[in-house]
């Protein structure tokens, strides 16, 4: 499978953008979000990308960083959320946006994206809650769109669906320090998510310090 795409931007459309790769031009669609994170026409860009493959078509998924793309891959398993919904979910919410709503319970926010009811919204949100901890601690450290000088021999990269490297984020950390402590993931997740909603940008000490206060027992 082709895992991401590195090379030049040669158009970038409504919905989709080309990537020529070695003078071979990939069409890649994408969310308004990712298109318009991307450079300028001409400039060097790489996006991690997924396949998808039916009967009667194959079409590439772009994604700006890994978490994305996983959170992608995990819509797509719940029955009535296809690829133009998972990508829909994911441009408007962001892949931060949909491990706090999901692991918040907040299915009203799914159902802010277009195309998505109530009904689906709620799926959505109870098939998947037990898998936002895993994603949310994998991180967004390494985004995959690149711009700059030039640079020869763009490559395509067959790529495993592994955590970036790097330092994890304070979210991460605070996570992991929550399950040292006994919690468990689901619990931990949603108390990091409702700390974040409240502390955008806090240290992993003021993350983990807003956590515990939330899953100190009540009375």
């Amino acid at each position: 499978m082709i895992g991401r795409l590195s090379g030049r931007l040669a158009y970038a459309a409504a919905d989709h953008v080309m990537i020529d790769v070695g003078g071979v031009g990939y069409v890649v669609h994408v969310s308004d979000r990712t298109r318009m994170a991307l450079p300028p026409v001409g400039e060097a860009v790489s996006l991690w990308t997924d396949l998808l493959v039916r009967e009667d078509l194959l079409q590439l998924m772009g994604f700006t960083t890994l978490v994305e793309k996983e959170w992608y891959r995990l819509l797509t398993t719940v029955q009535g959320v296809g690829a133009k919904s998972a990508l829909g979910i994911v441009g408007a919410l962001g892949p931060d946006g949909v491990s706090r709503a999901i692991a918040l319970g907040d299915w009203a926010s799914i159902k802010a994206a277009p195309g998505v009811g109530p009904k689906i919204a709620q799926r959505v949100v109870n098939e998947l809650k037990d898998k936002a901890p895993g994603v949310m601690a994998m991180g967004a450290t390494a985004p995959a769109v690149q711009a700059g000088p030039a640079v020869s021999g763009a490559v395509i990269e067959p790529v495993p669906m592994a955590s970036p490297g790097g330092a994890p984020p304070a979210q991460a950390e605070a996570m992991s320090a929550l399950g040292n402590l006994g919690y468990a993931p689901a619990e931990a997740a949603r108390a990091v998510a409702e700390a974040l909603d409240e502390a955008t940008g806090a240290d992993t000490a003021a993350l983990i310090r807003a956590s515990l206060k939330r899953l100190a027992p009540k009375g």
